[in-house]
């Protein structure tokens, strides 16, 4: 089957707001919507029906089961745009783009936006579980006595409602908590997360100045830049932080300054073929090449949570021909500076690659100045899923800027999952 190219065209996003900042009054269907419509108005798609938008969020309320399609109704899209929700938590937004990408490659659609959308400050409250259980046998209640009767096991101490925690399921152990192991695994020093920090702050600082996001975000509810963002940071500063997680370990190096704050935000991408962006005159900013998404056993394996990407990346490269040296840009995703630093760590160690990933020589080193050369999450901020639309828009944009030559993508997602992509400039 012959396949076709997918081309990106290109991208929006909100700026991403600090938990209980701007954003402290809107959904996730708020923001997804703004997104979306940001995109229409850009490239001037309104009344037009897509092959299909794939969007999601990783803290929703049961209310947005049907998240994507209420935000397609609430656009300017063609209200007969087909939508629908996805989610892998801090891979949900590069995997909406695979999955797009990869129906037009097939041929099934044309076009399609790929998109995310994440609030920790709209996040739903949980009753306990045990009060949650009575109501419900109140509910089913056929008599006022046995209403009566149901309602009287409820106890002061089940009224406090449960909110939803960072933290995986089956160790019990925020993402912090796990990466902070992987640190200390790695001997990832204190300086060298301070030093990425800052360069990830400076570099994002840098191209706003230089107006690189002027045609990828549009301002929403007061917030013209990413809220997060502290140009004028300093090594000084950053290590007068005290740690705030792995405190119980000998030598504690992850603060809130070198791990990513909880965000709000929503971002999308346009992805079509050729010949769709050509007839309506629209950009084509890169080529979508291929993706994989990778899984690690973090809770009876012996690997880190956030490492599926360091084994992502090398089936990625082989299938495609590739070395870990051939690319012109680098975005690796910023959790905290510790998960790229120990990503790149692994791709360097004879004994990870030789001994993890079955290969017959270390990956080996990047050119640390083609690593997130406009900022990323640290700077940034990360509202889950909205992440992935970030990295895929601003890594097209920079290759279309440079006009040849390939780009990296690796996220690191909860559950030890990893999903990484190639994009390819234009000619």
């Amino acid at each position: 089957m012959t396949t076709r190219d997918v081309v990106i065209v290109g991208g929006n996003r909100i700026p991403f707001a600090r938990s209980g900042g701007k954003y402290l009054k809107a959904s996730n269907q708020d923001m997804l919507t703004a997104a979306i419509d940001g995109l229409v108005s850009r490239f001037g798609l309104q009344g037009e029906r897509l092959g299909e938008v794939a969007a999601g969020a990783v803290i929703k309320h049961a209310r947005d089961f049907n998240l994507t399609r209420e935000a397609v109704l609430g656009s300017h899209l063609a209200p007969t745009t087909p939508a629908y929700d996805v989610q892998q938590a801090c891979g949900t937004g590069l995997e909406t783009a695979i999955l797009v990408a990869n129906k037009i490659a097939l041929g099934q659609i044309d076009s399609g936006i790929a998109a995310g959308s994440d609030t920790t400050s709209d996040a739903p409250l949980a009753l306990n579980d045990n009060l949650r259980k009575t109501l419900m046998e109140v509910n089913y209640a056929k008599t006022p006595q046995q209403r009566l009767k149901a309602l009287t096991k409820i106890r002061p101490t089940q009224l406090a409602p449960e909110q939803p925690e960072n933290s995986e399921p089956r160790t019990g152990l925020s993402m912090g908590e796990h990466q902070a192991l992987t640190a200390a695994e790695w001997g990832i020093t204190r300086e060298a997360q301070d030093e990425l920090t800052l360069r990830s702050h400076q570099n994002l600082s840098a191209a706003y100045d230089r107006g690189f996001f002027d045609d990828l975000v549009t301002p929403y509810l007061g917030l013209t830049k990413d809220q997060n963002m502290r140009g004028d940071t300093s090594l000084e500063k950053l290590a007068k932080l005290k740690p705030v997680y792995g405190k119980s370990g000998d030598n504690p190096t992850m603060t809130a300054g070198n791990s990513t704050p909880l965000t709000d935000g929503a971002a999308a991408v346009l992805l079509s073929t050729k010949e769709w962006a050509t007839e309506r005159n629209l950009p084509i900013l890169a080529r979508f090449v291929d993706a994989e998404t990778a899984a690690v056993d973090y809770v009876n394996g012996d690997e880190g949570l956030l490492m599926a990407p360091a084994y992502a990346v090398p089936r990625l490269l082989a299938r495609n021909n590739l070395t870990l040296q051939d690319f012109d840009f680098y975005e690796i995703h910023e959790a905290f500076a510790s998960t790229v630093l120990a990503t790149l760590a692994a791709w360097e160690s004879e004994e990870f690659c030789k001994g993890k990933l079955g290969l017959d020589a270390p990956l080996g080193s990047i050119d640390r100045a083609k690593l997130n050369v406009n900022g990323s999450s640290l700077a940034a901020g990360h509202p889950f899923a909205a992440t992935g639309g970030r990295i895929v828009a601003s890594l097209a944009k920079q290759l279309h800027e440079k006009g040849s030559g390939r780009g990296l993508i690796s996220i690191c997602a909860a559950g030890g999952q990893g999903v990484v992509a190639i994009l390819e400039a234009t000619k």
